[in-house]
């Protein structure tokens, strides 16, 4: 690259199509720069979602020190760009990051026999965060954040509905333990209680403006557990008592986010929350023919959910989770569904509005592995630093940067 170019250059284009060579650790440098107090423009459904900022030794040194494809260019040619994407014969739009957002994972501060897809990419994107769990929540410590991601967790104080497999396992007892030591600790006699305690503090965080992202059972084991507040939907084994035998009537779907008219999953050894959740058997998919389909948006009318698919392909494959996907019959008619397997009527990625926040359910648990098993190595995102899949995460981490812009004008 000219010296000469360098010294009369005014921005930095960073590709986000086939072009780029690291699109993970190319959300993590956006973040990076918005943490240094400078601006980044996010150029909708352009070449990929592709971003641009003013020329920087400081940014470019970083680009080269994380592996991340670039282009130094002229100040006019970002205006031709400016104004190719401005046109109204194009569907692309320029969305203008500003601050960067703090972000919350809330996790046990245990080790857990799995990894998480959310901070595995964070992790390997080099973007920080704070690891909260249920005394944080309740002690009111969500409000210092603007995004929150929840993931292998289960609101409704069931413990995942490990039970039948492995309730011998020395990490399940733990688990419960620890749980139960929490629950009594913060003036609850069940963990049920707790998690619906946990889960509410959680809407009102959103409703305040907050973005929460979950995946895998976070998704549907929280609009269960608010659906059920107040009924006892947990059995014997795990929480002491019987479950009341007419809890599935006395559901409020009116509490929940994405779903609604599910029925329960009432044997307390089976794998499932609910008829939510497409298993094995309903999805009859293989991994060699697994795969859904993100929708491309309007940039200019519809710039949310715009953001929140930006990809270098509209076709992703398929992974499994212990919620794996959606049955479309069940999501409310207010959801945006974002992605799906139309085959199989399965919705994969939705996305809602909530009070002054949004939120954004995922289905599965790692991107790039297809059915990971309790226990198994986490994944090494160096082996997939193009992951079509993990990119769909990192929108959501950079979603509220722009969403602030948007409340301010």
């Amino acid at each position: 690259m000219a010296l000469a170019r360098i010294g009369v250059a005014n921005y930095i284009f960073i590709p986000m199509d086939e072009k780029q060579i690291n699109h993970l650790k190319a959300y993590g440098l956006a973040y990076w720069i918005l943490k240094s107090d400078n601006e980044v423009d996010w150029l909708l459904n352009y070449r990929g979602g592709s971003f641009m900022c003013k020329y920087n030794p400081k940014i470019q040194n970083e680009l080269v020190v994380r592996g991340i494809s670039f282009e130094v260019i002229s100040d006019a040619q970002a205006n031709s760009i400016i104004v190719e994407i401005a046109s109204p014969a194009v569907n692309y739009d320029l969305m203008k990051l500003e601050k960067y957002p703090p972000i919350a994972v809330y996790s046990p501060k245990t080790k857990q026999p799995w990894d998480d897809a959310v901070t595995l990419v964070l992790t390997y994107a080099e973007i920080p965060y704070d690891v909260i769990f249920d005394d944080e929540v309740l002690q009111g410590n969500l409000p210092k954040y603007d995004w929150l991601h929840l993931h292998h967790e289960d609101f409704t104080g069931q413990y995942g509905k490990f039970f039948g497999n492995y309730a011998n396992m020395p990490w399940y007892i733990e688990q419960q333990k620890e749980s139960e030591a929490t629950a009594r600790n913060n003036g609850f006699h069940k963990v049920s209680q707790m998690k619906l305690a946990v889960a509410k503090r959680i809407k009102e965080f959103v409703a305040g403006g907050g973005f929460l992202f979950a995946m895998c059972s976070a998704t549907d084991s929280y609009d269960i557990a608010m659906a059920a507040e107040g009924i006892d939907i947990c059995e014997r084994m795990y929480d002491g008592d019987a479950a009341d035998q007419h809890a599935q009537e006395k559901l409020n779907y009116e509490n929940s986010f994405a779903f609604t008219d599910f029925r329960l999953s009432r044997d307390p050894y089976q794998y499932e929350f609910s008829d939510i959740d497409n298993n094995a058997v309903e999805r009859g998919l293989r991994q060699d023919n697994d795969y859904f389909t993100i929708f491309e948006f309007s940039a200019k009318w519809d710039p949310i959910p715009s953001m929140l698919t930006q990809n270098h392909t509209r076709v992703i494959k398929g992974f499994y989770g212990q919620t794996t996907g959606f049955k479309k019959h069940l999501i409310k008619s207010d959801v945006t569904i974002m992605g799906e397997n139309k085959e199989i009527r399965e919705a994969k990625y939705l996305h809602g509005v909530f009070g002054k926040g949004f939120w954004t359910f995922y289905g599965g648990h790692d991107p790039e592995d297809y059915q990971h098993q309790v226990g198994e190595e986490p994944t090494d995102l160096n082996l997939h630093p193009n992951s079509a899949g993990y990119r769909l995460i990192l929108n959501n981490i950079l979603f509220p940067a722009a969403k602030k812009k948007k409340q301010k004008t």
